[in-house]
C-alpha cells in the first residue's frame, strides 16, 4: 500500500486528526507501518489518549484504503501526499502541511511568484474593483493568484486572474467536489478547467464554519505573500495574514475608505507595519525584499494598470 492511501485511511478514522496521525506515523515508521501496526503498538506511541486510539484501531476493519481512493477518483478528484515530489514546495516547508491534498484541475508552475489576495465577504464596490484589477495585473505578469473562493474579495480576485488569462488557485474549506457557495458553481467549473481547486478534505466533505480557518493556513503557506483588500476586525482575512506572518511570508494591505468597517482591519495591519500596496509594482517591490519564487516579470499587453492581522467564514 502506498503512503497516500495509508494517510487517507488513517485520517478517516474517528478521533484522529492530522496532528495525531502525524505523531502516530512518526513513531511507528511511517503511514503504511502505522496502518498495519496492532493496537498495542498504537497505544505504546501515546500519540493520542488511549480511548481514542482504541476506538480508531477498532474502526480500521471497516475502512478499505483502496476504496477511499476509488471514491475520490470517481468524483473526479486527484490527490497528493506530502511525500510526493509534486507536492507544493512552499507548503511542504510550513510547520503544519496537510498530509494529503485533494484537488481538481492542475497545479500551476512553482517557479513564479504566488500571491494570495484576500478580504471581506461584504466587500464594497471599491474593494472588488481593486481586487479584480490587482489580480488581473499579477496574472498578466505570469504570477499565480490564490484566494479562498468566498464571495466578495476572494471571488473578485479569482475572476480578475482568469480574465487576464492566468491560472488561479482556490483553497477550499470543503471537499473539492462540493460547491460553496452555490452561486460560484460556474466559477468553480472555470477554475477546474484552467486553474487549481485544492483542499485537505476528501470528496463529500461539506462546508462547515470550523473548516475555513483551517484552510487559511494552507492559503498562506502556498504563497510568497498575502495582499489584504478590505477586512473587518477579527476577520478570516486577518487570520490568514497572521498565519502568513508566522510562515515568514510577506503581508501587504491595500489602503481604502476608513469610514467603513471593512477598513478597520486594514488599519490594524498598517499600524502593525504591513507595507501599503496600490499597484502590481508595489507588490513586486515587497516580494523582491522577501525572496519570492522567481523574479517578477512586467505585465504583458493585457495588464491594465491595477489600482493598486479575522470573520472566520472568509
Amino acid at each position: 500500500m502506498e503512503a497516500a492511501l495509508a494517510w487517507m485511511a488513517l485520517l478517516s478514522l474517528p478521533g484522529l486528526g492530522r496532528q495525531r496521525v502525524r505523531r502516530l506515523a512518526a513513531r511507528l515508521g511511517g503511514p503504511e507501518a502505522a496502518w498495519r501496526a496492532p493496537e498495542a503498538e498504537w497505544l505504546a506511541t501515546e500519540a493520542a489518549p488511549p480511548e481514542i486510539l482504541t476506538r480508531a484501531a477498532a474502526a480500521r476493519s471497516r475502512v478499505d484504503p483502496r476504496r477511499l481512493a476509488e471514491r475520490a477518483a470517481a468524483a473526479g478528484v486527484s490527490w497528493l501526499a506530502w511525500e510526493d515530489p509534486g507536492y507544493p514546495r512552499r507548503l511542504r516547508a510550513t510547520p503544519d502541511p496537510p498530509l494529503i491534498l485533494y484537488y481538481r484541475g492542475r497545479m500551476p508552475r512553482e517557479d513564479v511568484p504566488w500571491v494570495a489576495v484576500v478580504g471581506s465577504r461584504r466587500a464594497t464596490s471599491y474593494g472588488t474593483q481593486v481586487a479584480y484589477r490587482l489580480a488581473a495585473d499579477m496574472a498578466a505578469a505570469g504570477w499565480v493568484v490564490a484566494s479562498g473562493l468566498a464571495i466578495g474579495i476572494d471571488a473578485a480576485a479569482h475572476r480578475g486572474a482568469l480574465a487576464a488569462g492566468g491560472p488561479s488557485v482556490a483553497v477550499l474549506g470543503h471537499g473539492p467536489d462540493r460547491v460553496y457557495p452555490e452561486e460560484h458553481r460556474a466559477l468553480m467549473d472555470r477554475m477546474a478547467a484552467t486553474g487549481w481547486l485544492v483542499a485537505e478534505y476528501p470528496p463529500g466533505t461539506p462546508a462547515e464554519a470550523f473548516r475555513f480557518p483551517e484552510r487559511n493556513r494552507i492559503l498562506a503557506g502556498l504563497c510568497d505573500g498575502v495582499v489584504v483588500v478590505e477586512a473587518a476586525p477579527r476577520s478570516g482575512a486577518l487570520v490568514t495574514a497572521d498565519l502568513a506572518l508566522a510562515a515568514g511570508r510577506a503581508v501587504m494591505a491595500v489602503p481604502g475608505p476608513v469610514t467603513r468597517r471593512q477598513g478597520e482591519g486594514i488599519m490594524e495591519l498598517l499600524r502593525a507595519g504591513a507595507p501599503p500596496v496600490a499597484t502590481w509594482e508595489d507588490v513586486a517591490a515587497v516580494l523582491g525584499e522577501h525572496g519570492p519564487g522567481a523574479a517578477p516579470a512586467a505585465p504583458g499587453p493585457s495588464g491594465n494598470g491595477a489600482i493598486s492581522v479575522r470573520d472566520a467564514e472568509n
